[in-house]
């Protein structure tokens, strides 16, 4: 009885061991669709990692010192990740024509321009819009607002 239930298992190994070549199926050469690219990774990579040092933050792994090193830090690379990511999806035909940013461009430029413009919190570090009286993150009163906190 051993011996027979040896001989199924083996005997369905070989099976689907050698189904794939007896289906005709191959492994492909080349990168599928839905692979990423090594730019689309990176900006992935660094997308996650951009969002692990905020959670790490709020759930009290971090403290603020370490907090504003690594956001720093992961932020530039992130940023060097998206502006590669938005090189390589710039089409030759747009180059030199203004005002053909993609849309990724054009969230990066309003980014760049609000934080040029805003205010950053001082208690969380969130950029705000130029005017704001309270900051759109933890709801505390900017400094140059005027306002008084509660």
């Amino acid at each position: 009885m051993i011996l027979f239930g040896v001989v199924v298992i083996t005997l369905v190994s070989v099976a689907l061991i050698f189904q794939p070549l007896l289906m005709g199926r191959e492994a492909p050469l080349g990168a599928s669709e839905s692979e990423y690219s090594d730019v689309a990774h990176r900006k992935r990579m660094a997308l996650l990692a951009l969002r692990d040092v905020e959670y790490d933050y709020h759930a009290g792994k971090l403290d603020e010192h370490d907090y504003r090193a690594l956001k720093a830090q992961v932020s530039a690379e992130a940023l060097d990740a998206l502006e590669a990511a938005a090189a390589s999806e710039r089409r030759p035909e747009d180059e030199g024509v203004p005002g053909s940013l993609s849309p990724l461009e054009a969230e990066i430029a309003e980014l760049r321009r609000s934080l040029r413009e805003g205010e950053i919190c001082t208690q969380c570090g969130h950029p705000n819009p130029r005017g704001s009286r309270f900051c759109a993150e933890c709801g505390s009163a900017l400094a140059g607002s005027g306002a008084t906190s509660a």
